[in-house]
C-alpha cells in the first residue's frame, strides 16, 4: 500500500526557513520522480518543484527558484524540501506526489494528506 507522509510544516515568520520531509513506503521509491506540490487557501493545486530518480536533475516554479532546494534519500525513502526567504504567499498546504503509469498507459497519482505552512508575522 502506497504511503507518502509529510512533516515539517508549521507556523514561521517572513524571511524564515522550514524543511519539509515525506516519507515514502509501499513501493520502489527510488525508481520514480517526485514532486512537491502545494494548494494555499481557496486556490488551486499548484507545482512548486520535483527531483528525479537518482536526484541529479531538480525543477522548480518560477515563485520559488532560488529559495526553495528539493533533495531525495533513496536509502531513507524520504524526499525534501528546503525552504528559505519565505514569503506570506508561500503559506500553503504542500504535498508530495509521484505518477505511475500501469498496464493501457492509466496513469495513477499519488498523494499525501500534506503538511501546513504558514507564514505571518
Amino acid at each position: 500500500q502506497v504511503q507518502l507522509l509529510e512533516s515539517g510544516g508549521g507556523l514561521v515568520q517572513p524571511g524564515g526557513s522550514l524543511r519539509l520531509s515525506c516519507a515514502a513506503s509501499g513501493f520502489t521509491f527510488s525508481s520514480y520522480a517526485m514532486s512537491w506540490v502545494r494548494q494555499a487557501p481557496g486556490k488551486g493545486p499548484e507545482w512548486v518543484s520535483a527531483i528525479n530518480t537518482g536526484g541529479g536533475s531538480t525543477y522548480y516554479a518560477d515563485s520559488v527558484k532560488g529559495r526553495f532546494t528539493i533533495a531525495r534519500d533513496n536509502a531513507k525513502n524520504t524526499l525534501y524540501l528546503q525552504m528559505n526567504s519565505l514569503k506570506p504567499e508561500d503559506t500553503a498546504l504542500y504535498y508530495c506526489n509521484f505518477r505511475k503509469i500501469g498496464s493501457l498507459n492509466i496513469v495513477y497519482e499519488y498523494w499525501g494528506q500534506g503538511t501546513r505552512v504558514t507564514v505571518s508575522s
